[in-house]
C-alpha cells in the first residue's frame, strides 16, 4: 500500500510526523508538505509562479520526504504527478492542529490538500484535532491507520473524501465515533485595524459563533467528545457523497479501544 501524507501546518509540524509514523505501519509513506505554515489557504493552487520542491531529512526513518514552497494543494499535485505512480492507494492530510468543521472547510488548507487527492481519483482523508496548542495526536494517528487498513481491505467505498475531526481529549474520554454532516456555520469573520505599521493595515480574525450546535453535525460531535467523520463531495449540482457502512463508527471505536 502506498500513501501520500501532507498538511497545511508545514513540513516541521509534529502532527504531520505522528501521522506519517502511524501510517508507515500500514504501507509505504511519501511525505510532501509546504516548507512553512499555510493555514487558511483553502484550495489555492500556484498557477502564476514556479514551485521549488526539495528532498528533506525525514523525522521518521525510511520515509521519503519533500518540502515545497507552495500550498498544500500544490504539495499533493506534485506528489501525485511527480513522485507517486498508479499504485497509489490513499492521500491523508493532517494531523491539523485545530479543528476543520462547518463552513470552515472551505478555507482549510488541510481539507484543500485532501480535495486534490479526491479530484485525482484517490480515496482522501483530512484529519484534525480540536486544539491549536498541545493537541492529543496519538488517537488521531491510530484512527488514520485504521481507516487506511480499511482502504487496503476494500471495506470502504473505492472513492471517498472524508473530513475527520477529533475532540482534544484522551482516548478513554472519547464517547463514540459518528458519521456526521457539516454544520451550516461555525465561524464569523472579524476585521481589526492594526496601527503598528501605519495606516491601512487590517487583520482578519475568525471567531467561533457562540450558539447551540445542531445534533448530528461535526461541531456538535466534537463538543460532545465524539469523533466526527464527515463525508464530503464536490458535486455542486447536488451529487451525494459515497455512502459509508452504517457500522463504521462502531467498528472503528471497538478497534481503537483494543489498542488501549
Amino acid at each position: 500500500m502506498k500513501i501520500v501524507v501532507t498538511n497545511d501546518d508545514g513540513i516541521a509540524a509534529r502532527g504531520l510526523w505522528v501521522l506519517a509514523k502511524a501510517l508507515s505501519q500500514v504501507g509505504k509513506v511519501i511525505v510532501v508538505a509546504p516548507d512553512k505554515e499555510q493555514s487558511g489557504v483553502g484550495t489555492a493552487v500556484s498557477l502564476h509562479q514556479l514551485i521549488k520542491m526539495h528532498r528533506v531529512k525525514p523525522k521518521v526513518p525510511e520515509i521519503e520526504a519533500y518540502a515545497i514552497d507552495g500550498t498544500p494543494a500544490d504539495s499533493v499535485i506534485l506528489a501525485l504527478t511527480r513522485l507517486a505512480d498508479d499504485r497509489l492507494d490513499l492521500v491523508v492530510s493532517g494531523i491539523n492542529h485545530g479543528p476543520n468543521v462547518g463552513e470552515n472547510v472551505l478555507i482549510s488548507g488541510t481539507v484543500g490538500a485532501a480535495l486534490q487527492g479526491y479530484l485525482y481519483g484517490f480515496p482522501s482523508i483530512a484529519i484534525s484535532v480540536d486544539s491549536l496548542d498541545n493537541p492529543y495526536l496519538d488517537t488521531a494517528a491510530e484512527l488514520a491507520a485504521l481507516l487506511a487498513q480499511k482502504v487496503e481491505s476494500k471495506s470502504l467505498p473505492a472513492h471517498f473524501f472524508l473530513n475527520v475531526n477529533l475532540p482534544n481529549v484522551t482516548q478513554d474520554q472519547i464517547k463514540s465515533i459518528e458519521v456526521t454532516r457539516l454544520a451550516n456555520v461555525s465561524h464569523t469573520d472579524m476585521v481589526k485595524e492594526e496601527n503598528k505599521r501605519g495606516a491601512g493595515y487590517y487583520r482578519l480574525i475568525r471567531r467561533k459563533i457562540d450558539k447551540p450546535s445542531e445534533r448530528g453535525t461535526d461541531v456538535w460531535a466534537i463538543e460532545q467528545d465524539i469523533i466526527s467523520i464527515t463525508p464530503l463531495h464536490i458535486g455542486l449540482a447536488g451529487n451525494s457523497s459515497p455512502r459509508l457502512p452504517a457500522s463504521l463508527g462502531d467498528e472503528l471505536m471497538r478497534e481503537l479501544t483494543k489498542k488501549r
